[in-house]
């Protein structure tokens, strides 16, 4: 790239990236969504570490307070989400069922006997400016520039509080269908096909019991990384759905599972 339109991209990244990020999971507000309940049990059978008993249901007015606010995590910018980011669970698909529950974490959708919902955004602040003008850079400071300015991880947070059996049962489905479902599948999202080609596990802690994985999604032959997250905390399932502009499959901004996330929602679920 030459070095006046590098240096213009780049400028170009600076000012529009907060933008961007703000419906990174996909690309628009129709992929980075929140599902609604479902009355059609979309979770499966799995395994799960957690006892078959009763866990304890959080009300809507607990789950609001143990949902993530501006000032709780240092370095990011947190904002719930709204109507636009919505996506009902029946249009959420998958080409094979066994998937569906993966799906569903993706976006937040609640899965059979969930009580009450919460939805967060939550993005990395920008790191600080380049002390040298863009106009004043050689192509690889530009370049750099450019990289640095998406480098920004935008993060859906869905809490889902079950009653009874039901939150170990959502958690148990997650790890199954992503187990299942590792060498990919293609999702149906308000009508727009997603194509998944490899789901890796990730080490993640929290809460009763937590799993994390990488995502890598598939358009037009460029590849890109999800991060994936669930934590279970007595009745209650957190999934974090990840996304980097700048991060790539071969290259790129290093992308890791938001672990700084993870815990500050693991800490308000106790």
């Amino acid at each position: 790239m030459r070095a006046t339109a590098l240096r213009r991209t780049a400028l170009a990244a600076c000012a529009v990236s907060l933008t961007l990020l703000a419906t990174a999971c996909g690309g628009s507000s129709d992929t980075e969504t929140e599902g609604g309940k479902t009355d059609k049990g979309g979770a499966t059978s799995g395994s799960s570490s957690a006892p078959k008993t009763s866990a304890k249901v959080l009300s809507a007015a607990e789950l609001e307070t143990a949902s993530l606010k501006q000032g709780d995590i240092e370095g990011h910018k947190v904002a719930q989400a709204g109507p636009d980011d919505e996506v009902p669970t029946d249009g959420l698909k998958a080409d094979k069922a066994t998937c569906l529950p993966v799906v569903h974490a993706m976006y937040g959708a609640a899965e059979a006997g969930s009580k009450a919902t919460t939805k967060r955004k939550v993005i990395t602040d920008p790191k600080a400016g380049a002390k040298k003008s863009i106009e004043d850079m050689t192509d690889g400071e530009a370049e750099g520039a450019l990289t640095a300015a998406f480098d920004l991880t935008s993060t859906l947070v869905a809490l889902n509080a079950y009653e009874g059996t039901a939150g170990p049962d959502a958690f148990a489905a997650v790890k199954k269908a992503a187990a299942d479902c590792a060498g990919g599948f293609t999702a149906t999202v308000a009508g727009a096909k997603q194509k998944i080609v490899s789901i890796t596990e990730e080490k993640v802690t929290g809460g009763d019991e937590a799993a994390a994985w990488t995502l890598i999604q598939e358009d037009d032959g460029a590849k890109a990384p999800f991060k994936l997250v669930a934590l279970r905390k007595e009745g209650t399932v957190a999934t974090f759905l990840s996304f980097n502009l700048a991060a790539g499959k071969d290259g790129g901004a290093k992308f890791t599972v938001p672990t700084e996330v993870v815990a500050a929602q693991a800490k308000k679920l106790g």
